[in-house]
Parts: C-alpha cells; sequence; structure tokens
C-alpha cells in the first residue's frame, strides 16, 4: 500500500497495489505541466486508488478530449491523469507519493523534446516516444 498527498496536505491518496510502467517522461506537456525537466509517472489500476482527503480539493483540466488531469486546487500539485479510452488504468505523478515504492522507471521517454540543459546519466533505455510495447 502507497500513500501520497500533494504539496499542502489538503489532498491525500491511497494505492493498494502495483505501480507499473514507470518512465520518466521528457515530453513538453509533462515538462509544462510539472514546472521541470521531466515528470515520473506510473499507471495503477483504478480500482486500487482512492482520494483519502480532499477530494473537493481536486481541480480538473481537460487539455486533450478524454485526457484529464487532477491537481490541487490550493498549492496546484499534480496528482493523477486519467484516459477515457483506458478507464481501468490511472496515471500517477509518482512526486506526491509520501511512502517509498519497490518498483523502478523503466526507460526515458520523448528524449528527443527534452529540455535543453538536462543530462541524463542513468542507464535507462532512451526513446523518442513511448517505450515498445505501449
Amino acid at each position: 500500500m502507497y500513500q501520497g498527498s500533494c504539496l499542502c496536505k489538503k489532498v491525500a491518496v491511497q494505492i493498494n497495489g502495483p505501480i507499473d510502467s514507470i518512465i520518466h517522461c521528457h515530453c513538453s506537456l509533462c515538462r509544462k505541466s510539472s514546472g521541470t525537466a521531466f515528470a515520473t509517472n506510473g499507471f495503477i489500476n483504478r480500482a486500487d486508488f482512492s482520494i483519502t482527503q480532499g477530494q473537493n480539493n481536486l481541480t480538473a483540466f481537460e487539455f486533450k478530449p478524454g485526457r484529464i488531469r487532477y491537481f490541487c486546487s490550493a498549492c496546484g500539485s499534480p496528482v493523477f491523469s486519467e484516459n477515457r479510452d483506458d478507464s481501468s488504468r490511472l496515471r500517477l505523478r509518482l512526486g506526491i507519493l509520501d511512502s517509498d515504492i519497490v518498483e523502478r522507471p523503466i526507460s526515458h521517454n520523448f528524449v528527443s523534446s527534452k529540455a535543453n540543459w538536462e543530462r541524463l546519466n542513468d542507464d535507462l533505455p532512451h526513446y523518442d516516444g513511448f517505450e515498445p510495447n505501449r
């Protein structure tokens, strides 16, 4: 089980299952929405996810049809996103987790649009788009 919360602690979440396909995404959308060089995201089963505090503090932004990002309306922390074409899973921003995780990232994605100041100094595979088989 994993626990997480936004910066101001008004929104809290719990994940009662594994985190799958963790990636560091360097696309311009993830950079802009996180305000950083990349976003670290992982997929979770919707059935394993619950908002334990602050449901009324979540605000949604539909940035593409059927793709909705949820964030705290008080502090702006990104929490999770959903894709209505894949309703069984949610994409979690791993930076909100307060718990240590056992799963590890599998790749850097969209490296062709990474920030020009970012240097990738690890041994993970690099892809110009999504990782294979996604």
